[in-house]
């Protein structure tokens, strides 16, 4: 299974955000990252099917529209819950595909399986309105999953939990793209959890591919300095994974004396 993404442009009224971007990726945790404005959360939307583009995007050589396209599952950065209903049934809607007045015992067993993976069974039955950002987030993270995508959308699906929730989702999130064997693109600014759970790593500039390969390839000061403009140290783990220390702004800035 591939996922082919060919001379792909997107533009707002008459503002270019993406230009001729092309890549291919393959079962495996792909990292999306680059500044702010690079382009990161349009060309998710492009790949879901949610904007007008051109260019060409594909599966394993079929176009991204009609029963292909339900093979994608996305996760937006700002998600909107139906407040009326419970957890459970929240991340039942994204079995919606199959879902019908009588819910089978499949999909419940599908999504009390993701909600235990997550660590969220005992908020099965607690209404959506009365959870916080970071528990609203993961309720979201579960409906993305319980979908069984092939294709596995994620712009900033951390951006809300503390240091462990964040471990925990892309150890899952990792999980499930391997035994799975899915398609997983993930945007993000962390560029540490790029290094630690990305097998390839995308990153975007002005709306462009700057540079894309492996963790070690792409993710050094020099890349950091002219995508970034900031200045960085990065040196190698025990685990032989990059690990980034931004030192300050590759401007210098005048002192008054």
């Amino acid at each position: 299974m591939k996922l082919t993404v060919s001379d792909l442009s997107f533009s707002y009224e008459n503002t270019p955000i993406l230009q001729s971007v092309s890549f291919q990726a393959d079962p495996m945790v792909t990292a999306v990252i680059g500044p702010n404005a690079a382009g990161k959360s349009t060309l998710l939307k492009c790949i879901a099917g949610l904007l007008k583009h051109r260019g060409r995007v594909a599966l394993d050589g079929r176009e991204m529209d009609g029963d292909v396209a339900r093979k994608v599952s996305y996760l937006p950065q700002e998600i909107g819950s139906p407040a009326a209903l419970t957890v459970l049934e929240a991340v039942l809607l994204g079995r919606h595909s199959s879902l019908s007045w009588r819910v089978s015992e499949e999909d419940l067993g599908l999504a009390f399986g993701v909600l235990e993976d997550l660590g969220l069974e005992d908020l099965a039955s607690r209404p959506i309105n009365q959870l916080s950002g970071g528990q609203n987030q993961m309720v979201s993270i579960a409906q993305s999953l319980v979908k069984g995508p092939e294709v596995l959308l994620m712009d900033e699906p951390t951006s809300s939990l503390d240091l462990r929730r964040q471990l925990e989702i892309f150890d899952l999130v990792r999980e499930v793209t391997v035994e799975r064997e899915i398609i997983t693109l993930v945007a993000l600014h962390d560029l540490n959890l790029a290094a630690r759970y990305a097998d390839s790593v995308i990153v975007l500039n002005k709306g462009r591919v700057h540079i894309a390969g492996g963790p070690r390839e792409t993710l050094n000061s020099e890349m950091i300095s002219s995508v970034y403009g900031v200045r960085s140290e990065v040196y190698t783990d025990d685990e032989g994974l990059p690990v980034v220390v931004p030192k300050g702004s590759a401007k210098r800035r005048r002192h008054k004396r």
